[in-house]
């Protein structure tokens, strides 16, 4: 498929970055790495990649994640096209936490920078990235290792991950719901409904649905394939459709919005964890309740 060359970011806005960025070292960096050997160390083939992901461009990068490009590029340019800073607009959504969590899941994780900031404002929790990316994994994981961060990074799909019920206290999404149909993105919050304890929070940062309701000209920033049908439609919405209360929304410098919704109290067959703590990608073979298996 080919790149569309229409959008403002072709035109306008990719030119100016490209001045920015230090493309000679991004280069440098993916020579480093093989990443078919690495990627398979996370790649899984129980993941069914759904075809709403694999068949349409993402950001002008054809083959949108399923690539080495994608991973080695997002964060620079990514770093450029949320205003104000996009560690402030990241921020917001730790800042949102109302839940003391003990085990955090990270859906849509992408190269991991939300995971990593969950993980340095939470030390003592269980941190999981799952992504649909093996290649966005791959340098999650070299961030969190540049860090020092010990992060779990799985391979997997959003809308039916493979854990168990009441495995985590928090479960969160960056910049996923407006690169999925709205069909999956209310399937991922009934799944983050079920990976839930009771009380626990979900909390979901993306562009805010009223901006860009209001100013058209933004969904046409990037190559962007479902971002219109996340622009109609209401995450607030979604959220009560899926079973959470208290949900609300917080404007993030306009452009931004960060919903939260809490699992109530009052549902059935509650689930109860003891956290057990993790050090490799192998989650099955441990004892541990996310993935229904008891020491």
């Amino acid at each position: 498929m080919a790149v569309r060359q229409d959008t403002i970011w072709e035109r306008f806005l990719s030119p100016v970055v490209r001045l920015l960025i230090d493309e000679d070292g991004l280069r440098r960096y993916a020579d480093s790495i093989n990443w078919e050997k690495e990627s398979d160390r996370y790649r899984r083939d129980d993941v069914i990649i759904p075809s709403y992901y694999s068949n349409q461009n993402f950001h002008g990068i054809a083959g949108g994640y399923l690539n080495s490009d994608a991973a080695v590029t997002y964060d620079p340019v990514t770093q450029y096209v949320l205003p104000p800073n996009e560690s402030i607009v990241r921020q917001a959504l730790v800042d949102a936490v109302q839940v003391k969590p003990r085990r955090i899941l990270d859906l849509g994780c992408g190269t991991g920078s939300t995971t990593l900031m969950l993980k340095q404002a939470f030390p003592e929790a269980e941190v999981i990235g799952l992504d649909l990316s093996p290649y966005m994994l791959v340098r999650a994981e070299d961030k969190a290792r540049n860090a020092g961060l010990e992060i779990v990074w799985r391979h997997g799909n959003a809308e039916k991950t493979g854990l168990s019920d009441a495995a985590f206290d928090l479960v969160t999404a960056s910049l996923l719901f407006h690169e999925t149909p709205d069909a999956v993105s209310l399937a991922i919050l009934r799944e983050s409904f079920r990976l839930l304890v009771t009380g626990g929070q979900v909390l979901i940062l993306d562009g805010n649905q009223k901006t860009l309701r209001q100013l058209e000209w933004l969904n046409d920033v990037f190559e962007e394939p479902y971002i219109r049908e996340y622009a109609a439609s209401s995450t607030e919405a979604n959220m009560g459709a899926a079973g959470f209360e208290a949900v609300r929304s917080q404007d993030v410098w306009w452009i931004n919005q960060v919903t939260s919704g809490i699992k109530p109290i009052a549902t059935e067959n509650v689930r109860q964890y003891t956290p057990t703590s993790v050090d490799n990608n192998d989650l099955e073979g441990l004892g541990s309740p996310a993935f229904g298996i008891m020491a």
